[in-house]
């Protein structure tokens, strides 16, 4: 009986090791290693490679400059803002990952996109986590069509494979990866092992017959995929669906993407009906009130291919504690912490005995540093309990010595900015455009003195 080879892997990393040890020596983590088996070991050094009697020429080497660049043949999933996640569409033969909360309408989106494709092509939907029952209540209740979508109850990875092979269909959804299993892997389902082994037995299969095939993934209780990371490795595309469980908007985002751009932003909306997807994202994060309140300020950050408007909103109070908070939702928490040194500096302004709390409205995660001007503008109106102008749109980076850098893509964001009928703009002077927007008074500034001037 041949020797089964095993290896140690560790749950955070990745990383192999060749026996157990308590710490991972890649990531510095402790009790993360987990025995994975490996499979049966050759015998001899030299079988792998002579013993081959495949076809001499069917694999040539060529030159980088020789490669056909023809671009990749794509299909649209029917929703507009999926195929912006993706690059553009889904392309046959790749395996797509999708994760997110429970709840957060996964499975929901799935079983939409494979009901609308079902009708111009072959596809398959295998459900590892519910009865077709159960599936089949939620397409009716969502009034999708369901007369010609294929559906596979099944959990074994090896008997999804050989339907598929008979079947043949040009996508497929894993609903989910956590609960599928071989049965060579002597471990449970969800293991690190399962996942690990199941995982690159899909991929392999959506490769060599030339199918699309989407997996769904579980996320850990910090929001990230759950399983080894050897996962994200093994796939071509990876997606996170982020929503909060009071709110009817759902936000998708791509991690990592072999066939396009890893900063695009999809917007949905959960209805009764199902995920709808927003095609004006701007307009559902300015649901402002009527009154003119201090510390909100309107920005524009850029979302991958196209600009967004959000409102930033700053509380600043007096601090009953010895070591005022410093609380930033929605934005980087050092950031925060470094402007109002900045702001200190520069500005002339101290707010050390005070509280600061900083918010961006409708849950959208913030991460460019085009919003310096905007929370150091929102945090003085707060401070000095005087509300900015509702037409006002703000963005720019604020430099260590108080200087005001220019964004990319200024135009654009002026552009967006006065489409929603906003008149006034406080931006770097480097981002003034050379021809002015009718109808828009535009403020370049250099400095941060110039920026509290002009508010």
């Amino acid at each position: 009986m041949a020797k089964v080879k095993t290896a140690y892997v560790c749950n955070d990393c990745g990383a192999d090791h060749p026996r157990w040890q308590g710490q991972c020596n890649a990531c510095g983590a402790w009790n993360t290693l987990t025995e994975v088996r490996l499979g049966a070991a050759t015998k001899g050094r030299g079988d792998r490679f002579s013993g081959y009697a495949g076809d001499a020429n069917s694999a040539e080497v060529q030159l980088l400059n020789e490669i056909d660049l023809q671009e990749l043949p794509r299909f649209s999933s029917g929703f507009s803002e999926l195929d912006r996640v993706l690059g553009g569409g889904i392309v046959p033969g790749s395996a797509i990952l999708i994760g997110g909360n429970p709840g957060a309408g996964k499975s929901t989106l799935l079983l939409q996109t494979m009901c609308k494709l079902s009708q111009s092509m072959n596809a398959l939907y295998v459900t590892g986590e519910e009865s077709l029952q159960q599936v089949a209540m939620r397409a009716n209740r969502l009034g999708l069509p369901t007369d010609k979508l294929k559906m596979l109850s099944e959990t074994s990875v090896e008997r999804i494979c050989h339907i598929a092979e008979k079947e043949k269909p040009s996508l497929m959804v894993i609903d989910s990866i956590q609960v599928m299993h071989m049965a060579d892997v002597q471990s449970a389902p969800g293991s690190v092992a399962q996942v690990r082994e199941t995982a690159a037995y899909l991929t392999r299969f959506a490769k060599q017959n030339n199918v699309a095939m989407f997996l769904v993934g579980h996320v850990t209780k910090d929001g990230s995929l759950a399983g080894p990371k050897v996962l994200e490795h093994a796939i071509d595309c990876s997606i996170l669906l982020d929503g909060d469980g009071d709110s009817r908007f759902r936000t998708m985002r791509s991690h990592k993407n072999r066939f396009g751009a890893v900063n695009e932003l999809g917007v949905f909306a959960m209805t009764g009906q199902g995920l709808k997807e927003v095609a004006n994202p701007s307009a559902i994060f300015l649901s402002r009130g009527e009154e003119q309140s201090p510390g909100s300020v309107v920005l524009v950050i850029w979302e991958g291919t196209r600009p967004l408007l959000v409102e930033l909103q700053a509380l600043v109070d007096h601090s009953q504690l010895g070591n005022p908070r410093r609380i930033a939702v929605g934005l980087e928490q050092n950031r925060l912490a470094m402007l109002l040194a900045v702001l200190h500096r520069h500005g002339g302004l101290q707010m050390s005995d005070q509280d600061v709390f900083a918010n961006v409205v409708g849950g959208v995660k913030v991460t460019e540093t085009g919003a310096d001007l905007a929370l150091l503008l929102s945090m003085v109106s707060s401070f000095r309990d005087h509300a900015l102008p509702r037409d006002l749109v703000v963005f720019g980076e604020v430099g260590l010595s108080g200087e005001i850098r220019p964004v990319p893509n200024g135009g654009e964001r002026l552009n967006e900015a006065a489409k929603h009928g906003f008149k006034r703009a406080i931006v770097p002077k480097g981002n003034v455009p050379r021809q002015p927007i009718e109808g828009m008074e535009i403020i370049g500034v250099t400095k941060l003195s110039q920026a509290l001037e002009a508010i």
